[in-house]
């Protein structure tokens, strides 16, 4: 018998978890001995964090971000680069997966224990990669292999402290990710909320100080970050207290507060989203003219990337269509606009007014969209993937090539595009970025309300069922292919929404702006917010392009910009694996993934209905 599983004969009876939620089936037995590890998950796990601690430093993000301070004199972004895998090893080592009807192990030292010996295989890791660096030279196919590598892992103090440190410091770091098996709940809170917190205020720095000039408190927040960046220790420290204060105080009060507005019916419920939604609009109204032109320039490519995905959302999220050439509708409503308003333009320029104007980019683009999908519409799965990701690169070439460079331009693109002109009051320019916001907020509104709306309607519900299951819609009686091709003219025209601002906002399009990076980066943001919910495309928007950046514009941490597409890959794998749904998933969507272990859940607790029984009864649980 292995050392992972104590002999039954000394485990006392299972009986239910003191910390067991009411209702489930799930039992659990004694901590198990500190020493009984499944040594070779803790060897799988760890080879796994060390050659993942290699590939970081080798990638120079270390040495690269080691700039950005966290809290000043104490750590940097450079070095919570290197701590995140051991601690997130030394976590999930000790993982159980809670299952109906499967023992669970009580928490204690087994769980630390585990952490401490996975956290010391991750550090070696480093302290390998310490000890190659000093003896060998391999800056020749390795370009980051560099004295200021060796010395950033060393502290400065040489090769033989490397390798003790990161042993020593991966144990700690192990050790304490397994600890959180072991905590209660609420000091798991508490240390979460706090840990959080001061990385979201090192992370928004830029934001905060920004506004804080605004708002005329410079001198508050001067206390709380350090002149060269990053958080002061004393300001660490009164805001962790604070975050754990809060973390304390607020315990339970989100989810009753969520718990009372879902209770809700009617107008009741109504009255309370709309009261939400109102809220959140007057804070997006009023922020923007307390920041400062570099904030609102923020702003403003969060709202064109989330136009583009709420667009996107129509056809991944809720039809279900894979379309890896989304990019080609931004193209050709930027395009679109700059020929219908740009005196520069080559053969066309009728210098129409920006609203005429969009009403054109909107025929063209749903024409477009018409075009490319009626082709490639009764094609499923990896097909359709592929033949969208090839219209999206030719539409990026048409507009490229010799061919039709007498009409827009070729590769010299189209110039001196004027502002939008709203109504004669106001002209929207990128040398106002305030202005833009608004008008990109304006149109994101029409868009969540457009999303919102098809969503609860028959078109909606068509599409999802098509999402769903395509044959068995079919045989419901949906015509798919008129379903589905309503979904692409419906996303080409959200999408050609954001390509007519851009151009506006820029004042000039050119082939280079519209690579298939571009779709690449807003699926990405679809699946990170969870698809097919518009609140989660929010939040994945302001989440990865707000910190991180496009694919050519810089976000707030703009040291990730050599990096972002690296995090980028490693969050969509995260995700695939971890949380398929997304970060705020529609509740349609969370079921039909995980709809498997919800059945069988019901089965071990008993709540199916036994086909030998005639169907009317529950059957028991076998004990």
């Amino acid at each position: 018998m292995s050392l992972a599983e104590p002999p039954p004969a000394t485990a006392p009876e299972p009986g239910p978890r003191p910390d067991a939620e009411p209702g489930t089936a799930a039992e659990s037995a004694p901590p198990r001995p500190p020493f009984a590890q499944d040594w070779r998950r803790i060897a799988r796990m760890g080879a796994i964090g060390a050659i993942g601690q290699i590939f970081i430093s080798l990638s120079n993000m270390p040495v690269k971000l080691d700039g950005r301070a966290i809290i000043e004199g104490l750590l940097s972004l450079g070095y919570l680069s290197l701590v995140v895998l051991p601690f997130a090893a030394g976590s999930r080592v000790g993982h159980q997966v809670r299952r109906e009807g499967v023992p669970y192990y009580g928490p204690g030292a087994h769980e630390v224990v585990g952490g401490a010996a996975c956290g010391a295989m991750v550090g070696g890791g480093l302290s390998l990669l310490a000890i190659l660096i000093a003896n060998f030279d391999l800056r020749e196919p390795l370009v980051n292999w560099s004295p200021i590598l060796a010395d950033l892992l060393a502290f400065d103090r040489g090769a033989a402290f490397a390798v003790v440190i990161w042993l020593v410091l991966g144990m700690v770091i192990g050790a304490a990710g397994g600890l959180l098996h072991v905590i209660p709940a609420l000091a798991k809170r508490v240390l979460w909320t706090v840990v959080l917190t001061l990385f979201g205020a090192a992370v928004l720095e830029s934001l905060t100080t920004d506004l804080a000039e605004g708002m005329g408190i410079d001198g508050v927040v001067d206390w709380f970050y350090a002149p060269r960046g990053g958080l002061t220790v004393s300001g660490a420290i009164a805001l962790g207290l604070g975050s754990a204060v809060l973390a304390v105080a607020g315990r339970g009060r989100v989810k009753q507060a969520r718990a009372r507005i879902d209770s809700l019916e009617g107008p009741a419920r109504n009255r309370a989203h709309l009261g939400l939604i109102l809220a959140t609009g007057a804070v997006l109204v009023i922020l923007p003219m307390f920041a400062g032109k570099l904030t609102n320039e923020l702003l403003a490519n969060v709202g064109l990337f989330v136009l583009l995905a709420l667009g996107l959302n129509v056809v991944v999220g809720l039809a279900g269509i894979l379309d890896l050439g989304y990019v080609a509708f931004f193209a050709v409503g930027s395009y679109s606009a700059a020929v219908l308003t740009a005196a520069t333009s080559p053969r066309i320029n009728p210098e129409l007014p920006w609203f005429v104007a969009l009403i054109g980019v909107v025929i063209l683009t749903g024409l477009v969209g018409l075009f490319i999908g009626a082709p490639v519409i009764r094609m499923r799965g990896d097909y359709l993937a592929i033949v969208t990701l090839g219209f999206g690169e030719i539409i990026r070439l048409l507009f490229l090539s010799d061919w039709l460079s007498g009409w827009f331009g070729g590769s010299q693109g189209i110039t001196n595009i004027p502002g939008a002109e709203i109504f004669g009051l106001a002209t929207v320019a990128g040398t106002d970025p305030r202005s833009v916001f608004y008008l990109v907020l304006a149109f994101c509104a029409i868009a969540i309300y457009v999303s919102w709306r098809l969503e609860r309607s028959r078109i909606g519900r068509a599409w999802m069922a098509v999402r769903e299951d395509e044959t068995v819609a079919e045989a419901m009686g949906i015509n798919t292919v008129n379903v589905k091709l309503l979904a692409f003219v419906v996303g080409a025209v959200l999408g050609s929404f954001s390509g007519a601002i851009f151009s506006a906002k820029v004042g000039s399009v050119f082939p280079a702006s519209f690579l298939i990076l571009v779709s690449i980066v807003i699926l990405v943001v679809v699946i990170f917010g969870g698809m097919g919910s518009i609140v989660g495309v929010i939040a994945g928007s302001a989440v990865l392009i707000g910190v991180l950046g496009g694919p050519k514009q810089p976000g707030l941490l703009a040291e990730f910009s050599e990096f972002k597409l690296l995090i980028y890959g490693a969050l969509l794998v995260w995700m695939m694996l971890a949380r398929p749904e997304g970060l705020i998933p529609s509740v349609r969507r969370t079921r039909e993934l995980h709809q498997e272990e919800m059945a069988q859940d019901a089965w071990l607790r008993g709540e199916t209905h036994d086909d030998e029984t005639g169907g009317g009864e529950t059957g028991g649980r076998e004990s």
